[in-house]
């Protein structure tokens, strides 16, 4: 009995394969991806573009012009093969130009929702823990701003518990952090 012997591959056949297999993936996925930095500081990365509410700074990563029709600033879609010249043209264009994602008509809406919303919460009676919590920070505060600017000697304990007195840089910025308190709890 005798065997078949597969045909034989040659390396460069193979190499040829391979080179042809990640090109056709890597077209594939490098077809739209989006990257971008939400409010957490987590990194997404996806097929479609990042919530509206992304701002543009946050905005990583954005599809190839390569792969994807752009608009120029005359409103005209440009193929792929356009020119760099033309690809940097469109681009300062589009930057200048607003970016509208969404229809007007919804926008507006939302607008309003979110004005509705902040009436709401204005008309809304203030929570009695949060206005205790204001008054307390108020009058620690104020108490420390009167023995800042009583010129007599205040220390405080450093991290190994040893007293520490403050120097007129360390008073001073003690000083302007009490003002901010009471400049924002006070009012």
């Amino acid at each position: 009995m005798t065997r078949c012997k597969p045909p034989r591959i040659r390396a460069a056949t193979w190499i040829a394969l391979a080179l042809s297999a990640c090109l056709g993936c890597t077209a594939a996925l490098g077809a739209s991806i989006w990257k971008w930095r939400d409010a957490n500081g987590r990194v997404t990365v996806s097929d479609q573009p990042p919530p509206r509410d992304i701002p543009e700074r946050d905005i990583l990563e954005r599809p190839s012009a390569r792969t994807t029709l752009s608009v120029d600033g005359a409103g005209s879609a440009r193929e792929p093969g356009a020119t760099r010249r033309d690809n940097a043209a469109a681009g300062k264009a589009a930057a200048s130009a607003p970016a509208s994602r969404t229809d007007p008509e919804l926008d507006a809406r939302r607008r309003t929702e979110q004005a509705k919303a902040l009436e709401s919460a204005k008309a809304a009676p203030p929570d009695p823990q949060a206005q205790a919590r204001k008054r307390e920070n108020c009058e620690r505060a104020r108490a420390l701003l009167v023995s800042l600017d009583s010129g007599q000697r205040l220390a405080r304990l450093n991290a190994k518990g040893e007293r520490v007195v403050l120097d007129d840089t360390a008073r001073a910025q003690e000083a302007g952090r009490a003002r901010e308190v009471i400049a924002a709890d006070c009012g």
